[in-house]
C-alpha cells in the first residue's frame, strides 16, 4: 500500500459529475504526477486530499489515517502540506517573517514546532528557518519584502514554508504556472534536490509537460473526473487514450 491511498473516491457538485471512481495509489518517497484537461477533475482531488472538499463516496487514507471530516488545520498536523496555484504569502511581510508563521504558536508561553510540538526557544526557530532558506538558496534574502519578489522566488518561498514543517506529504497545485522558463528550471532543480535529499512523497498537479516527464516516477491520466490511465512517464509518453484526452485524437490504432 502507498501512504496515500485513494479509493472509489467520487465528487458531485450539482448535476455536475466532477469525480467518479477514482483510485489512487502514491508510494512513499516518490513524486507521482496527476495530470489531465482542462476540467478533468484535478483540482476537485486534490481538495479532497487536504480537507476543502468531502467526496460525496469513498475514501481518502494518508499513512494509513481517514482525512475525511477533518479540517486542513489537522490534516496538515498529519503531515500534509499544499504549495498553492497562486503563492500563499504574506505580502508585507519579510521572507524571514514569512518562514517563522508556519513554525511557532504560543502555547503558555513557549513557542512549539507544529509538527512534533517539540519545545524550542525562539533562538532555535531562526536557526532551523535560516538553515531551510539556505536549503533554497534564499538566504541572502532573508529581510527582502516579498512584495518585490519574483513569482519564483515567492514559489521557492511557499515551497520552504512548507518544508519546515517536516511533511511526510508535500502536495503541488500547479508549481510552476505563470513562471518564465529559467524560473520553471530553478523550481525543477529545487524539486530534484527535495525529492533525492528528504524523506518526502511529492504528488504534483502540472500542466507543464517538461515539468512533469522532469520530475514524475508514476503518472495518473485524468479525463472528465475518471482515471484513464496510470503509468510510469515512459510509457504515458504517446499512449493513445492521453492522446485523445489532450489532443482529441483517437485512441484507436
Amino acid at each position: 500500500m502507498g501512504i496515500l491511498e485513494v479509493k472509489d473516491v467520487g465528487k458531485r457538485f450539482g448535476g455536475l459529475k466532477a469525480l467518479s471512481d477514482v483510485n489512487l495509489s502514491v508510494a512513499e518517497n516518490t513524486c507521482h504526477a496527476i495530470i489531465g484537461p482542462n476540467g478533468a477533475g484535478k483540482s476537485t482531488l486534490l481538495n479532497c486530499l487536504v480537507g476543502k472538499l468531502i467526496p460525496d463516496t469513498g475514501s481518502v487514507m494518508f499513512d494509513g489515517q481517514s482525512v475525511l471530516g477533518r479540517s486542513p488545520h489537522e490534516i496538515n498536523q498529519m503531515g500534509i502540506s499544499r504549495v498553492f496555484q497562486t503563492p500563499e504569502i504574506f505580502s508585507d511581510l519579510s521572507v524571514m517573517e514569512n518562514m517563522m508563521i508556519p513554525l511557532f504558536a504560543r502555547r503558555d508561553g513557549a513557542y512549539r514546532l507544529h509538527a512534533y510540538h517539540s519545545v524550542l526557544s525562539e533562538a532555535e526557530l531562526v536557526t532551523k528557518a535560516e538553515q531551510m532558506l539556505a536549503d533554497v538558496n534564499m538566504l541572502d534574502k532573508r529581510n527582502m519584502h516579498t512584495a518585490s519578489m519574483s513569482r519564483g522566488d515567492k514559489r521557492r518561498l511557499e515551497m520552504a514554508m512548507c518544508l519546515i514543517q517536516e511533511p511526510k506529504l508535500l502536495l503541488l497545485d500547479e508549481p510552476t504556472a505563470g513562471m518564465a522558463r529559467a524560473d520553471t528550471n530553478n523550481t525543477i532543480d529545487l524539486l530534484k534536490q527535495i525529492k533525492d535529499s528528504r524523506n518526502i512523497t511529492i504528488a504534483i498537479i502540472e500542466h507543464d509537460m517538461h515539468v512533469v516527464f522532469s520530475l514524475a516516477d508514476r503518472i495518473t491520466v485524468l479525463a472528465q473526473g475518471t482515471p484513464l490511465v496510470e503509468d510510469v512517464p515512459e510509457k504515458i509518453k504517446g499512449h493513445p487514450k492521453v492522446k485523445e484526452a489532450y489532443l482529441g485524437e483517437t485512441a484507436h490504432a
